[in-house]
């Protein structure tokens, strides 16, 4: 393992899961402010071990892309990146730096699959680095997965709709404990958004959560207790955090982060000192 796997963008990297494979397929990266996004955490949290989370301008570095979730010849995506854009910092949010994606395409079909393969796109919420290849604002129909449906909580249907995005598009609402993909299960995790979703994948007798925005970066193994600025509530977001971390201590479980630089899978080791990221890669 090279130390620059902790602040470089994920490659394509993929795994078994029993009788699944999951792939990430990467689309770009964002630049993450640490003290802001973690506005509790201090300069001297970023220093030793945790210095290797930065870049060289001081942002830890997040991976933009989707999960792709394979059972025989079926294919199902958990989220679909931030789409063919690039956005500058200064035209992104003052906790970001530069965001940028177009690379899920390509990297669909560096994995085999075609768009038209996907059956499905189960979104862990409805924000636009996690949508951008399926539909942008003003854009209503869905011409990069023309076969696919759209999965996502009640809560954030109803909440594109507060948000001005009128949704005109055939779509799914998937209910908490809801199989949505053979081996596939719907586990609301809010926090981060209300109608937050994590995606829980079972398989001969081994699990793969993938859990979205519940964590944006491994220090937050380290530091559940560190509110995140970003979270619609950040108290349901750290209880969120301890439960989650509860399952991925279990055996037998991996963890997907999307936003992880490049160690999106891996495990959660416990000790008497806290918990730390295990990164797996095979």
């Amino acid at each position: 393992m090279t130390i620059d796997r902790w602040n470089v963008p994920a490659r394509m990297r993929s795994l078994r899961v029993g009788d699944h494979t999951v792939t990430y397929i990467p689309d770009g990266h964002v630049e993450l402010s640490p003290r802001s996004w973690f506005p509790g955490s201090t300069a001297r949290d970023w220093e030793g071990d945790r210095a290797r989370l930065l870049t060289e301008e001081g942002f830890f570095l997040g991976s933009v892309g989707g999960l792709l979730v394979e059972h025989g010849e079926r294919a199902l995506l958990i989220d679909a990146g931030f789409g063919p854009h690039r956005a500058a910092a200064a035209q992104t949010h003052p906790y970001l730096g530069a965001l940028a994606g177009g690379g899920l395409l390509r990297g669909l079909r560096d994995a085999g699959r075609r768009p038209e393969d996907v059956e499905a796109v189960a979104f862990t919420h409805l924000h636009d680095d996690h949508f951008g290849w399926v539909f942008r604002p003003g854009n209503t129909s869905t011409p990069f997965l023309p076969h696919a449906n759209l999965i996502a909580s009640p809560e954030e249907w109803s909440s594109m709709r507060r948000r001005g995005m009128p949704v005109s598009f055939p779509y799914r609402q998937a209910g908490d404990g809801e199989e949505i993909f053979p081996g596939v299960v719907a586990w609301s995790t809010p926090g981060h958004t209300p109608g937050h979703t994590s995606y829980v994948v079972s398989s001969g007798g081994q699990r793969l959560i993938a859990f979205g925005d519940v964590f944006h970066s491994p220090v937050q193994v380290e530091k559940p207790e560190w509110e995140v600025s970003m979270d619609s509530d950040p108290n349901v977001g750290i209880a969120t955090r301890d439960l989650v971390l509860k399952e991925l201590s279990q055996p037998g479980t991996l963890g997907f982060g999307n936003h992880f630089a490049d160690v999106v899978f891996g495990r959660v080791v416990s000790s008497e000192s806290g918990s730390y990221w295990q990164p797996e890669h095979r």
